[in-house]
């Protein structure tokens, strides 16, 4: 039997996974340079395959799907038009999608600290995301 701390765990991954596709979607029209949109590309790619991985999870263990909380969602796209006016696009963007990956990385790690119970298998799932969230922080570092 599935306990509930496996359920909101792979919840909250999956939310925070979409928070990060609708940002890097919300802001990879308005890169300059080829690198960043290369950037950019890869991390969505990679998102969308852990956000596969955390659907099959959700799917074999007969649960919905949680959305995004629509005030985050709200909030962040006002956040992305504001930095868009502001110099610099490739470096607002880095400096955007840097904060995303900072509070994902604290979210799933407070998630994953709340739900000791779940699934060694989601646990690992988490931590994936958080190591996705890691480097893309990263290799976002030099058009800061």
């Amino acid at each position: 039997m599935i306990n509930d701390d496996t359920i909101k765990l792979l919840n909250e991954c999956n939310a925070g996974i979409k928070m990060g596709v609708e940002g890097i979607k919300e802001v990879i029209d308005n890169a300059e340079s080829k690198e960043l949109i290369d950037v950019l590309n890869k991390y969505l790619k990679d998102h969308e395959k852990l956000g596969d991985k955390t659907h099959e999870y959700l799917n074999k263990f007969h649960d919905g799907d949680k959305k995004p909380n629509p005030i985050a969602s709200a909030m962040s796209k006002v956040k992305i038009n504001v930095k868009m006016l502001q110099g610099n696009k490739d470096e607002q963007i880095a400096d955007l999608m840097t904060d995303g990956c900072d509070m994902g990385i604290k979210s799933i790690a407070r998630y994953l600290n709340k739900y000791p119970a779940a699934l060694p298998e989601v646990k690992e799932l988490a931590a994936d995301v958080i190591k996705l969230e890691e480097n893309f922080e990263l290799d976002l570092r030099r058009f800061l």
